[in-house]
């Protein structure tokens, strides 16, 4: 770089503002002529087509399970579920649907429907926890029994008796199993894969009702006057 008395400044026989506009345009627009004329001027400002933008953008996000989470979410899935399966998991609706029916019909809140059915519900959040445990012990299953799948096993296990805990007050021991029913569903679809995809899609399903079920149940007893069963028997 040579400087003159002036203050204007030349880079390699180039004076400095021409530099700074090589700098800022793009290789595809170079010139033949400006080529020709500044050789050096070329060889350090232009850069490789190897760097150019649309190489840069053309990044793309790489899927850590290989689309089996889209396929988990999807209910289109349930197309290729067992009759069984299909059939026994939402004939286990029945008992959380009963409970808000019959409240509903009778405009009353039954204390003892309402603690039959959280009952019911942390017996299925235990089983739930029981299914991975027995899902990672075979041989050559994809989930594998380490401290992750096992320990996360158990928890739903350790929810439901600490919802059966709560006889005096039903709606802490439905809300303990509305918290067993989301974890064990998270734990399914988000840290422990290895279940099929129609099984993540059925689980969506009967979590979900499973919990509204239970939602219906406590709006019930916040509007409806309580009553017991022995009174309606007498």
């Amino acid at each position: 770089m040579i400087q003159f008395a002036s203050g204007r400044r030349i880079m390699f026989g180039v004076p400095a503002w021409r530099c700074l506009q090589q700098m800022t345009r793009a290789p595809n627009y170079t010139t033949k002529a400006q080529l020709l004329l500044h050789p050096q001027v070329s060889s350090v400002f232009i850069p490789p087509r190897s760097t150019s933008t649309n190489r840069l953008l053309s990044i793309r996000p790489v899927s850590s399970h290989g689309g089996e989470s889209k396929e988990g979410f999807s209910l289109r899935a349930l197309a290729k579920a067992p009759k069984p399966a299909l059939y026994l998991g939402f004939s286990g609706l029945l008992p959380f649907l009963s409970a808000p029916l019959l409240m509903a019909a009778t405009q009353s809140f039954y204390p003892e429907v309402a603690y039959a059915q959280m009952v019911y519900g942390a017996s299925i959040v235990s089983f739930l926890g029981g299914a991975r445990w027995g899902f990672a012990l075979p041989a050559g299953s994809p989930a594998q029994p380490d401290w992750m799948n096992l320990g996360n096993s158990v928890v739903p296990s350790l929810l439901a008796w600490l919802a059966l805990l709560c006889r005096d007050n039903i709606a802490e021991g439905a809300l303990v199993v509305l918290m067993g029913l989301g974890l064990s569903l998270h734990y399914d679809l988000t840290l422990l894969p290895g279940y099929p995809a129609w099984f993540k899609a059925m689980r969506t399903v009967l979590t979900l009702v499973a919990t509204f079920s239970l939602v219906a149940t406590l709006a019930l007893k916040k509007f409806c006057a309580e009553k017991k069963l022995k009174e309606i028997q007498k």
